[in-house]
């Protein structure tokens, strides 16, 4: 199905594996003479990204709905590929194509969806990078091409545990009173063939986009901080790193891990007692993971929010994660300038010079321990071997403070 041509890199050789092994398990095979379904891949096999229908305006509203563009370059290719599909043309101009069983032909997650959330809907499916934590994420759309929903399956163990705990965070924060952040709320939640599958509504991502001012942002952070923590709560750096160490228990025994274990070990012999403010995190606050609009801030994909971790967590995963991804910067310098420049990172976090730099290093540790503890690595991910870029960050802090 999805051969490819020379020039093709290892991710996109994994985006290709991965779609094979979802519709494998997702739409069971038929016999050959069986109806077949036929949808467009984009941009084509040599660097698949995405499943869209072949009706153009549903292709056309897959294109341009999925995600936030991470440049203005990427927003205007959005923008003009849709433009190419809802035009009619795109099965002239894009030729590959992937086959799958006919929705009214076989069970399938298809044929679920369409009986759980609308019988006419069209999917889109997402192929993202190499990573432990990939699912299937399936845009669900009108023929006219109208969002009904976003639904994520869970193929994998890992994925299962991110599955459900998205859910039960969705369900806690519909309930929770959000001033300035807007989460997705739950249109559906069950499973097929014992695979939990986890629908939610879309947030108004169209809608008119303002500014992301530092305040705006600080303000969202503290509002997300604050839920289940009507009163200020604090620990200490000892029991932070407990935690952590539970966490990296989940991990093969590799040298990474026992040096993770020996920087901790050290940052509670040194800063052990000091006491940090704790909270809610979002667990993945990232400017592709939100948008500013006048409506409020649109947050989405909360499958590793947590309560009972330091503040400031949040704000120093989207300082790093916008230099080392959406800037493209060498990861291992940014991990140790988040060190150096914790104190602005968490202005209006943390007070306490000391205490931010204490609290970007147990947000490197846990970062590390969470990529140890999924397999980050072995699954190919770029960033997934903290050995190279994080630990040396936290080994030399730990040592000359």
């Amino acid at each position: 199905m999805t051969a490819f041509s020379d020039g093709a890199t290892a991710a996109d050789r994994g985006r290709a594996a991965f779609l094979d092994e979802v519709c494998t398990t997702l739409w069971p095979e038929q016999p050959a003479d069986a109806p077949r379904t036929r949808m467009l891949l984009l941009p084509g096999r040599r660097r698949p990204r995405l499943v869209v229908p072949c009706e153009p305006r549903a292709a056309a509203a897959a294109v341009r709905l999925y995600g936030e563009p991470r440049s203005r370059h990427a927003a205007l290719a959005t923008r003009a590929l849709s433009l190419v599909l809802r035009s009619g043309v795109g099965g002239a101009v894009f030729r590959d194509r992937v086959e799958l069983p006919a929705s009214d032909q076989v069970s399938s997650i298809e044929t679920y969806l369409r009986a759980e959330v609308d019988p006419d809907l069209r999917i889109s499916m997402y192929l993202g990078a190499p990573r432990a934590n990939r699912k299937p994420v399936f845009q669900l759309l009108t023929r006219s091409g109208e969002q009904i929903g976003i639904a994520k399956v869970a193929m994998s163990p890992l994925s299962r545990r991110l599955v459900e705990a998205e859910y039960e965070t969705l369900v806690m924060l519909d309930r929770a009173d959000l001033h300035g952040v807007r989460a997705p709320r739950v249109l559906h939640y069950g499973s097929w063939r014992g695979m939990p599958v986890l629908v939610q509504r879309p947030l108004p991502i169209h809608d008119r986009r303002v500014a992301l001012t530092p305040g705006r942002l600080r303000a969202a952070m503290w509002d997300v901080a604050m839920v289940g923590y009507p009163e200020p709560a604090w620990s200490d750096v000892a029991d932070v790193v407990g935690s952590i160490g539970t966490q990296l228990d989940g991990a093969p025994d590799s040298v990474a891990c026992t040096e993770l274990r020996a920087s901790l070990d050290a940052l509670v012999r040194r800063w052990g007692e000091v006491r940090l403010r704790v909270g809610r995190w979002h667990g993945d606050w990232t400017p592709w993971n939100m948008a500013s609009t006048r409506n409020g801030l649109l947050l989405w994909d909360w499958e590793r929010s947590a309560a009972g971790v330091p503040v400031g967590f949040d704000a120093t995963h989207y300082w790093l994660q916008s230099r080392v991804v959406h800037r493209r910067g060498e990861p291992r310098r940014v991990a140790g300038e988040c060190l150096a420049e914790a104190p602005g990172i968490m202005t209006g976090f943390v007070d306490d010079s000391a205490a931010a730099r204490v609290t970007a290093l147990l947000y490197l540790a846990q970062l590390a321990a969470r990529s140890l503890a999924d397999g980050q690595a072995r699954s190919g991910a770029r960033l997934g071997d903290p050995g190279w870029w994080l630990l040396p960050a936290i080994r030399e802090h730990v040592v000359t403070g």
